[in-house]
């Protein structure tokens, strides 16, 4: 079973310099992800960005899981 320490634990190498909150019951997820990588994009290629590092993992490994993605700037605001 996936533990919220180990998604947090794949988007942070994924996403280097990233801050991430990851909650969770073992199937259902909700993560915070902080990123200067989501400067300038959408909503959707935000979330993306996200799915993209976690790769097959979002298919095998977690059944659900609830986005949202920050910059530092929205993040401090």
């Amino acid at each position: 079973m996936v533990t919220p320490e180990q998604i947090k634990t794949w988007i942070e190498e994924g996403l280097q310099g990233s801050e991430v909150q990851v909650t969770g019951d073992g199937q259902h997820f909700d993560a915070l992800v902080v990123s200067l990588e989501f400067d300038a994009k959408s909503l959707i290629a935000r979330h993306r960005i996200v799915y993209n590092v976690l790769g097959d993992r979002m298919k095998a490994d977690i059944h659900a899981l609830s986005l949202k993605t920050l910059t530092p700037e929205e993040y401090q605001g």
